[in-house]
Order: C-alpha cells, then structure tokens, then sequence
C-alpha cells in the first residue's frame, strides 16, 4: 500500500486560511523589484499567496498585505494585473 501524497499548503494573504497550493495565485516580487504574478510557480524572487476571488484581494490591498510581504511598494498597475488574473479565474470556475 502506498502512502498518500503530502499536499504543500500556502497562506492566503487576504483571508489568512491555509489552502492547497495548487488553488491559490502567486504573486511574485523579482530580484529587480517588480511585482509579478506568477502563473508558472516557478520565477525567482519573493512569492506570496492569495485566492483566486476578489474578496481576498480588496482585504489583501485594504490591510497592505503585498506589501507587508515584500517590504517595499507595490503600485497599481500591479493591483491592476492581480485584479485582471482574479477576474478571469472567478469567471473561469463553476
């Protein structure tokens, strides 16, 4: 018999609930300092979680999660991108 699986668990920096990995959106700050979202999971820099809805992001953006996070400013052209992936991720769940 073999043993499950370990599912990796990240934080939500919005509702603070620790979820599957795999549900969340990461969102990345580079060496160069810009703040990214990462589809692929795998850029380098500074990552950090948050769920796909917009309840989370306005919570994440009102309380300054990102960055608390990332120790350093994030502009809203970022906010902008992360609104847009969250967006079309509600749109595309059931």
């Amino acid at each position: 018999m073999m043993k499950p699986r370990k599912i990796p668990m990240r934080m939500c920096v919005g509702c603070r609930e620790m979820k599957p990995k795999k549900e969340l959106l990461r969102v990345v700050r580079t060496p160069e300092g810009e703040v990214l979202i990462d589809l692929t999971g795998k850029k380098p820099g500074r990552g950090a979680y948050i769920c796909p809805s917009s309840g989370c992001l306005a919570k994440a953006r009102k309380q300054r999660q990102l960055e608390r996070t990332f120790e350093c400013q994030v502009d809203a052209a970022a906010y902008e991108t992360l609104e847009a992936s969250v967006a079309a991720a509600e749109g595309a769940q059931p």
